[in-house]
């Protein structure tokens, strides 16, 4: 799933993906705007088949984050 996630982080921002780290914080790190990160959240729904809650999304704030958030909406649906 990391993996995915960092190919789409590339659609959105200028980063190799290589450089990209569980730890790395989607606007102060990556340099998201709040319109990209929204953006993607709609490729991670149709790309893990999930869909995302707008509350529960304002809490994530690095790439590890998503992962652990994606993966538990995976295990609930």
């Amino acid at each position: 799933m990391l993996e995915k996630i960092k190919e789409l982080i590339c659609n959105y921002v200028e980063v190799n993906a290589e450089d990209i780290t569980a730890d790395s914080r989607f606007i102060e790190d990556l340099g998201f705007n709040s319109y990209d990160f929204i953006s993607m959240l709609g490729d991670l729904e149709e790309e893990f088949g999930v869909t995302v809650d707008e509350t529960e999304i304002a809490d994530v704030h690095t790439v590890g984050e998503a992962v652990k958030y994606l993966s538990s909406l995976k295990e609930r649906q």
